[in-house]
């Protein structure tokens, strides 16, 4: 596209591009500009079509439309008309007669259409919440009732004379859920057929709902609160009537929740089990009765890629030998071939992939622990390379000028025997002779795995500057993290969530130290943000005469103040489990503090609320114990937004360490 075709008539600029989508028959381009953050995403703006055939370029939304207030839209199957959201209803607009229909009339009060609450959003990870037919005759969409669900309210005092007030529906653990429900809109006549689950309620979730390879039948899963069962239901798109096709059930918890992949004519879906023990992608039957292991073996998949059914290739991410890495493999669809690596062994670390449709060609990227990530297009018969897209060399060049520090992958044994991994940077001059501070990086829970064999960017360069000032950096990965280690390392953590998990961190500390008399154990450091912070929170309060320095960005001192789907999800339902929230939650302990914390938290953040920390903050207080406190107002939980913010952090954090870790003397 020309700069001269994307400027719209009387502007002297082409339009900025957030987003582009190409109708199926390439005659038409979905343009998203302008765009605008809702919590975590950008994902409210101005959409404009590029018709190639005319070179008309038309703005959607009428002629009185506000600026950035369309979201998710999307062509028709034909690339006749788009569907958006505005102020929480569904639209229809005709891309001939520009003519305009509200498809859904009732938001307000607490309804919305087509997208979700934040809780949703956040931990199910959706955003989008309506889907065309294949035939483009019908919409199937989401619709949350929020009454229920109170506000939690953030405070700016900084960017106006008077303090503003920010409020949204956020159910803590134990509150009330939003009410979810799918309805069918036949664009016929605009009505809406509900689909009919059984049970329905605010004790249910509908995690994910698509049509079923056909205009007829939509596939919802429901979700119990405790999210131990996944029913999935075929709806008649016509009646809303239901019939419950299979249902994926775990002891503990179901985690990974994602879209069934339609095939063959939908006579089959690709799904995701854990139930061997491992997770598998299957194949099953339109009627749940046959079920076909595609991925066999003790290892997990990581993720799935792509499906050539032409080829009869499915591709996924997995790493059988080195939970660190990823590669890309493939199976048949009838499982005659499997675990077929298709990534070459010289590309040890970690691999992604951004595949075509039909599987014959990939933007493929890779990096390692100290290799910065490159770009290639490959074709994947063969992965050969056709072109190198981005090599990274002004970063790598500059990196080989510095001295590099020492790296190494290692395990430790649990006091149960259960084996951890970790990594350890050593400095460039490093003497094995002398005693060297340690500093952990930490996260620990459920959502994220820091030992992988990946390029971290600035957090590595911030790690090799600290070695650099003679510290050893080390991570560990306690039981319960994403890694790809079998469902029972994953979920043996239920309903104690940061007792075992710091006890993992405790234990690898006291293995290491027994390993290498390099580590100075009498000045061990550890930072963490979000769960990472909880986790230091916990190794300072739990473990005093182990961990002496501690910085705390955004935790969640106490597990009840967090959100329904995350922290019911594993630690459980609060009325089942109260005393393990309790013992989970570092503010049980915070009267056992002993060493030097630093705590941070941002004013506005809507995901880990500042409102913990200020509880925490009385409770160390009532027991008299010393701390240093930094509060970022109005930055949300990722502590970035604002000039200089990043550079005043990691200054701020280097700092502490140097001067209770490292003793120095800091101006």
């Amino acid at each position: 596209m020309s700069a001269e075709q994307l400027t719209p008539e009387g502007a002297e600029q082409p339009l900025s591009i957030d987003n582009y989508i190409w109708s199926d028959d390439r005659k038409k381009l979905l343009i998203y500009t302008n765009s605008k953050k809702v919590w975590r995403s950008n994902s409210r703006g101005d959409y404009w079509v590029l018709n190639l055939t005319s070179n008309a370029l038309t703005q959607l939304g009428g002629e009185n439309v506000k600026a950035s207030s369309l979201m998710f839209a999307k062509f028709s199957p034909d690339a006749s008309k788009v569907a958006y959201v505005v102020d929480n209803n569904i639209y229809l607009e005709n891309l001939t007669s520009t003519k305009i229909t509200q498809l859904t009339h009732d938001a307000g009060n607490g309804i919305i259409n087509g997208l979700f609450d934040w809780v949703y959003e956040e931990e199910f990870g959706i955003r989008d919440g309506f889907r065309w037919s294949p035939n483009g005759e019908k919409i199937a969409y989401w619709q949350l009732d929020t009454s229920g669900s109170k506000d939690f309210h953030m405070i700016n005092n900084t960017d106006e004379l008077y303090p503003t007030i920010v409020s949204f529906p956020y159910p803590k653990v134990g509150e009330t859920n939003a009410l979810a429900n799918v309805g069918i809109i036949d664009l016929s006549n605009q009505k809406t057929t509900w689909v009919n689950l059984p049970n329905n309620s605010r004790e249910m979730y509908i995690p994910r709902m698509n049509w079923s390879g056909n205009s007829e039948e939509v596939l919802v899963q429901h979700l119990n609160r405790k999210q131990d069962r996944n029913a999935l239901y075929l709806a008649n798109a016509a009646t809303g009537k239901v019939n419950k096709i299979y249902t994926e059930k775990d002891e503990h918890f179901l985690d990974g929740i994602t879209d069934a992949k339609w095939i063959n004519n939908g006579k089959n879906f690709i799904w995701t089990s854990e139930a061997s023990g491992w997770r598998h992608f299957y194949s099953i039957s339109r009627d749940g009765k046959t079920k076909l292991d595609l991925t066999p073996g003790e290892f997990d998949t990581v993720s799935l890629q792509a499906v050539d059914e032409d080829g009869g290739w499915l591709y996924y991410i997995a790493s059988p030998k080195n939970i660190g890495q990823r590669y890309l493999f493939r199976s048949k669809l009838d499982a005659s071939i499997v675990n077929q690596q298709i990534t070459p062994e010289s590309f040890a670390g970690n691999n992604s992939y951004q595949m075509s449709d039909d599987g014959q060609w990939a933007i493929h990227s890779y990096s390692s622990f100290t290799q910065p990530t490159q770009k290639r297009l490959v074709k994947l018969e063969g992965h050969q390379e056709k072109h190198m897209m981005m090599d990274n060399k002004k970063l790598i060049d500059k990196l080989a000028s510095l001295e590099q520090p020492d790296h190494e992958f290692f395990q430790v044994q649990a006091q149960d025997g259960l084996t951890l991994d970790g990594y350890i940077m050593r400095p460039a001059n490093f003497d094995a002779s002398k005693k060297y501070p340690i500093i952990f990086y930490v996260y620990g829970e459920a959502w994220g795995q820091t030992v992988q064999d990946r390029w971290r960017g600035n957090s590595y360069l911030w790690d090799q500057m600290l070695t650099e000032q003679g510290y050893i950096v080390a991570s560990i990965d306690n039981r319960g993290t994403r890694a790809p280690k079998g469902r029972e390392w994953r979920k043996q953590v239920y309903g104690a969530v940061g007792v075992l998990s710091s006890r993992d961190q405790s234990d690898a500390l006291k293995a290491m130290a027994k390993r290498w008399n390099y580590i100075d154990t009498n000045r061990v450091g550890i930072w963490g943000h979000s769960g990472g912070g909880s986790m230091t929170l916990n190794m300072m309060f739990r473990y005093p005469e182990q961990y002496h320095v501690g910085i705390s960005l955004a935790p969640v001192p106490d597990q009840r103040l967090y959100d329904t789907i995350y922290q019911e999800r594993y630690s459980g339902i609060l009325a089942d489990n109260e005393e393990g929230y309790k013992q989970g939650s570092p503010i049980t302990h915070a009267k056992n503090l002993q060493g030097n914390l630093l705590l941070v938290h941002g004013t506005g953040d809507d995901n880990v609320h500042y409102q913990g920390s200020e509880r925490l903050i009385n409770e160390l207080v009532k027991h008299n114990k010393q701390f240093q406190f930094m509060s970022y107002p109005n930055r949300s939980h990722g502590l970035w937004e604002g000039e200089g913010t990043t550079l005043h952090l990691k200054s701020l954090q280097t700092e502490y360490f140097d001067r209770y870790l490292m003793n120095k003397k800091v101006q």
